[in-house]
């Protein structure tokens, strides 16, 4: 095989075509993998409709997993977790690519590596194009953390780990301790029902998620949550579950304004507020920074994740994956050459994901 079939967006808005890309030489630090499946992030999606800026062309797509099939003599040669890499093992790998030596790299923040490769983000260059999820093959560079996946973890309950269930557990790092704490979540989507589940698994006794949504916040009971609330029951609902004391943590992932706007008055006295969801440009807030002060609250951005909480995703996942219902979250399958259908039913508001690909490779 010499070639690999890709989705290539172009930057026209709900465009998107098939081609033939050539596969491309290894470097002497390089991994291919062929892809068995990709879910379709909310970012893709914004990206595909025109809605968010992302340099062209490429190939969109990055909760991958892929099954390793060829590595130059000098690629990575074990997971984060110390295990051994080999041909036919089924991987999945952090977002970033980093360097380990740039100024970001060297004080904790690789996901924004002055070198980085961000996976399904990147603009073609020669030998570089194959770089997303939504292509036969993934070229993986130097600087890649990697992790081997259990053999009974379900690529759909996989393919997420490299976003948004690693982007939790970088989210609920920042919140601290939660074990016997109350904890507030805006939003019921992918992020929100995998920081349901998480929050719970570590002890959290009062997890409240708030979405507009009813099915959303059915599902959100299946995934942890003890309380729900739509957005005009927020402060009823709230004040049953911590009266004037407040929450421990509030995390935003929704990236609303009047989700922020109406969190962060909810946060006691020396908690925290944990800002995931935005990452679009969106109206302005307004803080009374005096009650910043008085409360010593701690407010959070996290955009993205560190590799240790893409382990941390992947240990979540295969020790939680019978307790919640992950594997359901994918609406469907769809294979690449029916890419823009899978965008369409991506597009409907009940559907969390949707997968392209779906190929397991046999066991050994």
């Amino acid at each position: 095989m010499t070639h690999s079939l890709a989705a290539v967006f172009e930057g026209v808005p709900d465009q998107i075509a098939l081609r033939e890309l050539p596969l491309p030489p290894l470097s002497e630090t390089e991994t291919l993998v062929r892809v068995l499946g990709c879910t379709l992030c909310g970012s893709d999606l914004h990206s595909f409709e025109g809605r968010r800026a992302v340099p062209t062309p490429t190939v969109l797509g990055h909760e991958i997993v892929g099954e390793i099939i060829d590595r130059s003599r000098q690629a990575v040669t074990r997971d984060l977790a110390g295990n051994e890499l080999r041909v036919g093992d089924r991987v999945t790998w952090a977002i970033v690519a980093h360097c380990g030596e740039c100024f970001f790299c060297r004080n904790d923040l690789p996901q924004k590596c002055q070198n980085g490769v961000k996976y399904g983000h990147e603009p073609f260059r020669p030998g570089r194009e194959l770089l997303g999820g939504l292509a036969e093959h993934c070229l993986l560079v130097a600087g890649t953390s990697l992790v081997r996946l259990p053999d009974d973890l379900p690529l759909a309950v996989a393919c997420p780990a490299s976003c948004a269930t690693a982007t939790i557990a970088a989210a609920l790092e920042a919140a601290g301790e939660l074990r016997e704490r109350c904890v507030c979540l805006f939003g019921a989507g992918m992020l929100g029902l995998t920081a349901c589940a998480m929050a719970r698994s570590r002890g959290a006794r009062e997890v409240v998620c708030v979405d507009p949504s009813r099915p959303r916040r059915e599902l959100a009971l299946r995934f942890g949550a003890t309380r729900v609330a739509a957005t005009g029951e927020f402060d009823t609902v709230a004040s049953e579950t911590v009266g004037d004391l407040g929450f421990d943590a509030v995390i935003e992932l929704s990236g609303n304004p009047a989700a922020f706007e109406a969190a962060w008055p909810r946060v006691r006295v020396g908690g925290t507020l944990v800002l995931v969801g935005s990452v679009y440009p969106a109206a302005p807030v307004s803080v009374a920074l005096e009650q910043v002060v008085r409360r010593h609250l701690t407010i959070r951005g996290v955009h993205n994740y560190k590799p240790r909480h893409l382990l941390a995703a992947v240990e979540f996942l295969a020790a939680c994956q019978h307790e919640f219902p992950f594997e359901a979250l994918v609406a469907g399958w769809f294979p690449l050459r029916s890419i823009a259908e899978a965008f369409a039913a991506s597009r409907e508001p009940s559907v969390i994901r949707v997968g392209v690909g779906g190929r397991v490779p046999p066991r050994p």
